[in-house]
């Protein structure tokens, strides 16, 4: 079979179950995976061979995407920053506003050129904020936790390949005891869960039925639960004039906004992502 009618082949496949763009999309990512030739190879060589076991590859994988499997957990990879990551089905799939977010914090740095920096993520899964920020500002000391070691056992392979050191923490970010065993930082970063119980017949099955559930969903139905224990960590582990970095469900931007406030915090930003919602807060200790 030739490359070309494989393309063909996987592509009439997913149009039953994603629109034609991510069809076509999901599509290019696994034939290159399969075979490592890129897009523009497949254009102009349409004749290139594929043979058996990758034929069988392909056919193995599509079975898992038809089942709503998401690509980057079918390959076991995401694009990061220009990082190559590896993900699994411990750890949340990184999205385009968490990159969106390491870079607001690295601009931040770079223009207050301040050194000695001490950072630390809250429920890193992959390790990618943590791994990003240091991967651009080398000088910075990262650190990072999470309540499941699966993720952080990953976290720590995607921070060798990159080759950053980061201090990976094993602990339960909502056991106000267990902090007792941070230090204090200039930056708390966090992308927490925010989705309440409620709200899982809403989503998509992709997420639904592969993502972490322990990472998605809050364990009440109070959506601010994280951002309250955020706010009184930095209280207490933020260091004078620190700063805090979320990720926020779109329709919490007021209220994250107004539960930091009433907590001390001085100015405090709500940042748009480049769909033009409500993503990200920053606030100052």
């Amino acid at each position: 079979m030739t490359i070309y009618l494989a393309y063909q082949k996987l592509l009439a496949k997913l149009y039953d179950v994603y629109d034609e763009r991510e069809a076509a999309n999901i599509t290019d990512m696994l034939i290159e995976f399969v075979t490592g030739q890129r897009k523009i190879d497949r254009i102009m060589f349409k004749d290139l061979p594929v043979n058996d076991q990758q034929q069988k590859q392909l056919e193995a994988y599509a079975d898992e995407l038809l089942a709503h499997k998401p690509i980057q957990y079918v390959i076991g990879e995401v694009w990061f920053m220009g990082m190559k990551l590896k993900v699994n089905q411990h750890v949340l799939i990184p999205r385009p506003e968490t990159e969106e977010l390491v870079d607001w914090i690295v601009n931040d740095i770079r223009r207050d050129e301040k050194e000695n920096i001490s950072l630390i993520d809250i429920g890193t899964g992959s390790g990618c904020i943590p791994i990003a920020v240091k991967k651009w500002l080398k000088e910075i000391n990262a650190s990072a936790v999470d309540i499941s070691e699966e993720a952080l056992q990953l976290a720590l392979i995607n921070s060798i390949e990159q080759q950053v050191l980061v201090d990976f923490i094993h602990l339960d970010f909502l056991k106000e005891n267990e902090w007792r065993q941070l230090a204090k930082y200039d930056i708390v970063v966090s992308n927490p869960p925010y989705i309440r119980q409620s709200e899982k017949e809403t989503m998509n099955k992709n997420v639904l039925n592969y993502e972490p559930h322990i990472a998605l969903f809050i364990p009440n139905e109070d959506p601010l639960l994280f951002y309250k224990a955020l706010a009184k960590f930095g209280l207490q582990h933020l260091k004078e004039n620190g700063i805090l970095y979320m990720e926020i469900n779109e329709a919490l931007g007021d209220l994250v906004v107004q539960l930091f406030h009433e907590n001390g915090y001085t100015q405090i930003d709500l940042k748009k992502d480049l769909q033009g919602k409500n993503r990200m807060v920053k606030a100052k200790r």
